[in-house]
């Protein structure tokens, strides 16, 4: 799935079957699709709002071993190897695309160390924010306990999801009434 394209209505995402709803939407959850396949199961949606409510249920109602999967899904931050279109673009933004030698070896070892504490890469939604902002959050973050780290990981994950959903999806509300799977 690309990040290109014009924008979907609540409606057209309802009209969708299940394949092509997670062509659409298996990327919103870095490279975990099932997301996108059990939130279809709970269609139609009202919203968008009402979507990715639904789709961080079923995150959160997932086994532990099912979340530190979608955690490590998640690249680590100023890698310079390839990752998705939405964690590159998004990093991108931040200016993680352009650091210094220094810069680059400072988050290479903070991620090294969040890693080795949590077992997950450091989770940030970096959208709006600057390298300074991120270097930071890793800096405060770090020093969590890790189920303090875990729930802000998920957070992190939902305000994520929350932005490639406004990237995709154009209309806010469709008619109450509407049953797909009927």
């Amino acid at each position: 799935m690309t990040v290109s394209g014009s924008k979907l209505s609540i409606g057209g995402l309802n009209d969708l079957d299940r394949l092509q709803f997670v062509e659409k939407l298996g990327a919103v959850f870095e490279h975990s699709p099932w997301v996108a396949e059990s939130a279809w199961e709970l269609g139609p949606f009202r919203s968008k709002d009402d979507l990715h409510e639904k789709m961080m249920r079923i995150v959160r109602l997932s086994p532990a071993k099912r979340i530190l999967k979608l955690f490590r899904a998640h690249p680590d931050l100023a890698t310079r190897l390839a990752v998705g279109d939405y964690s590159s673009r998004e990093q991108r933004s931040a200016g993680l695309d352009r650091l210094e030698q220094s810069e680059y070896e400072t988050f290479m070892s903070l991620n090294r160390t969040y890693t080795e504490k949590f077992g997950f890469p450091f989770i940030m939604a970096v959208r709006g924010k600057t390298k300074d902002d991120i270097l930071y959050g890793m800096n405060e973050r770090i020093e969590n306990g890790t189920e303090a780290e875990w729930n802000e990981a998920l957070l992190q994950i939902e305000r994520i999801a929350g932005f490639r959903l406004d990237d995709l999806i154009d209309e806010p509300t469709v008619e109450e009434g509407v049953d797909r799977h009927a």
